[in-house]
């Protein structure tokens, strides 16, 4: 969260988020969440928690993730489309009593105490949270396809995750004018520098439709999407 934030600081007006022909600031991402990391504290997250995200692609996909990490707990992505047996499995497993997802997934309870639908009005607060995590805290955790039996966690600490971020920007610089296109399922591991990379070092993330179409009037091959 670090990194995200000196970016927020040094540009807060610039475009963080496009989707779907909207955009989204580093500093209104920033505000959304706080609100997320709020929320999450006053039900009792904190590091060594589990948040589940259930959420197709858009702008409450990044505030979710972020929104955890800020709290201090990690996520765990699922993909809403599961059958409710997996997903069930799934949240068993990682204890998580707390589902970040969208209003039109919210009917399902998805076996957790709390569903938070993440495009619902917030009240909680914008300020930013008081940093809680360390390097060997867990960001997210991750779980195998299953093709082979039953899914199985897998926990990634923040350090590592910094780690290949820092790596990435290093080996692979981005350009002041080149945007990165978010197109892999987020419960696949390789989603995690596609949708932190862009913003750690100040460029603009394009999130792709769900169904793996991209965004209206942004063509990868003319606009410098990477």
């Amino acid at each position: 969260n670090a990194a995200f934030e000196a970016q927020v600081d040094r540009t807060p007006h610039a475009t963080a988020l496009i989707y779907e022909g909207a955009q989204l600031s580093y500093g209104e991402l920033e505000r959304r969440s706080n609100q997320v990391a709020h929320q999450l504290r006053a039900l009792g997250t904190g590091p060594e928690s589990l948040v589940a995200l259930a959420l197709e692609r858009s702008f409450e996909l990044l505030v979710g993730v972020l929104g955890v990490l800020k709290a201090g707990a990690a996520y765990v992505p699922l993909d809403p489309r599961d059958p409710d047996e997996r997903l069930a499995g799934m949240l068993a497993d990682t204890g998580a009593h707390v589902v970040l997802t969208q209003s039109r997934f919210a009917a399902r309870t998805f076996g957790a105490a709390h569903v938070v639908a993440l495009d619902a009005p917030a009240l909680a607060q914008t300020t930013r949270p008081e940093a809680l995590a360390g390097p060997r805290n867990a960001a997210y955790v991750m779980f195998t396809s299953g093709s082979t039996g039953r899914p199985k966690a897998v926990v990634t600490e923040h350090r590592s995750l910094l780690n290949r971020l820092w790596w990435m920007d290093e080996q692979f610089p981005l350009a002041a004018d080149d945007r990165v296109l978010h197109k892999t399922p987020y419960t696949f591991d390789v989603s995690v520098w596609e949708l932190l990379w862009p913003l750690i070092a100040g460029r603009v993330l394009v999130i792709a439709r769900d169904l793996g179409v991209a965004v209206q009037g942004e063509q990868a091959a003319d606009h410098g999407v990477r």
